[in-house]
């Protein structure tokens, strides 16, 4: 009684899903609660994390304070390591957009620009595990076997001479 069973399993490969896009918006703060509430509550040592999970030195972003002192006073200046850090994670992970984009976006949204630049850094650096559970079976008949063709036993024959 032998049975065939052929399994066809995936064989391992590398698939993208990160497009040339920004996973999430400029406001979807809320998408991640631990970015939203780190920015929130503490967001100096939010922006320091953020640049060094960059590769960036951690204090960089605390050069970034004069200009929150400026925009107190009502001079909009751009914040220069804000933008250098949104340009960086744009050409790193390849995402289409502009210098104009970016200048306006951490000028007037600088908290939101620093979420959504934490989000897409933790969304595009986790590894990419693609899992298949059912497996395709090609082919499983048993064949049967009959309990008359099993009894098999010797006949003596006695021949008359």
């Amino acid at each position: 009684m032998t049975t065939n069973v052929i399994i066809q399993q995936s064989q391992p490969g590398s698939t993208s899903v990160h497009s040339d896009q920004w996973s999430t918006g400029i406001f979807d703060c809320l998408d991640d609660m631990s970015v939203c509430c780190a920015a929130y509550w503490c967001f100096p040592c939010f922006t320091c994390k953020t640049a060094a999970d960059f590769g960036e030195c951690l204090c960089l972003p605390l050069v970034d304070i004069m200009n929150i002192s400026l925009q107190m006073s009502g001079i909009p200046c751009v914040p220069p390591v804000s933008l250098a850090l949104r340009v960086g994670v744009r050409n790193r992970f390849g995402i289409r957009g502009d210098i104009c984009s970016d200048c306006m976006y951490v000028t007037f949204c600088n908290m939101c620009s620093w979420c959504q630049i934490a989000r897409e850094m933790k969304i595009r650096q986790q590894p990419v595990t693609i899992i298949n559970s059912n497996p395709t079976v090609v082919s499983s008949q048993p064949t049967m076997i009959s309990a008359t063709s099993m009894e098999v036993s010797p006949r003596l024959t006695v021949a008359n001479t």
